[in-house]
């Protein structure tokens, strides 16, 4: 499965979605461990978009796993403000129609 890209507007219109969902997964001093990557594909699966709250992470901490957690969940980064961020991926039956 390659990487998830977005337009601009519909990273526009997930982020919207975002704003009113809890945090699904919360992520704290072992950053991205197997656990957490594995909890957060779970989610993906279900969810298709999933708000992560960093717990004990700075700045460049948060980006560093932000891009690690996006490319191992084979998902797209939708947007960060502070200690949360917003990941999507499409399931898998609608990201491949008829196949």
């Amino acid at each position: 499965m390659s990487a998830v890209s977005l337009t601009g507007a519909e990273k526009s219109r997930l982020r919207g979605r975002g704003q009113t969902l809890e945090a699904s997964l919360k992520v704290g001093r072992e950053g991205a461990s197997p656990s957490v990557v594995s909890s957060l594909r779970a989610l993906l699966a279900a969810q298709e978009l999933v708000k992560v709250r960093y717990t004990a992470a700075d700045r460049d901490e948060r980006e560093t796993l932000n891009a690690r957690l996006a490319e191992t969940t084979e998902s797209c980064l939708v947007g960060a403000v502070g200690g949360t961020a917003l990941f999507f991926r499409p399931r898998a039956a609608e990201a491949a129609p008829g196949a």
